[in-house]
């Protein structure tokens, strides 16, 4: 009985080193992965910058791309405008020139 008794309590005294084995190997995976997303963390925080810089550059480019876009139509708007213009100087001219005259005859 005692042969039986000394080998429970040295399973049993490993079993409990196993536990604490297994317990310590926990917590450095723990400790680990939060190093890790500290890491991480530390890491995307300082791209901010450049991502913001980024955003910007891309946000100005459209910006240009429209303002282009928006210039190239009012010029094409105020040449078809001067063109009609032109095409009805003469009819204004005569038409005016039909009022003065006009009240004499």
């Amino acid at each position: 009985m005692d042969d039986t008794l000394k080998r429970l309590l040295d399973a049993e005294m490993r079993a409990e080193r196993i536990a604490r084995q297994a317990e310590e190997e926990q917590e450095r995976t723990i400790q680990q992965a939060m190093a890790d997303a500290k890491t991480e963390n530390a890491r995307f925080t300082s791209r901010i910058p450049d991502l913001h810089r980024s955003f910007i550059a891309k946000a100005e480019e459209r910006a240009e791309k429209t303002i282009a876009e928006l210039r190239r139509r009012y010029d094409e708007r105020h040449i078809q405008l001067r063109d009609q213009a032109e095409q009805r100087e003469e009819e204004a001219l005569e038409a005016a020139f039909q009022v003065l005259i006009g009240p004499e005859r």
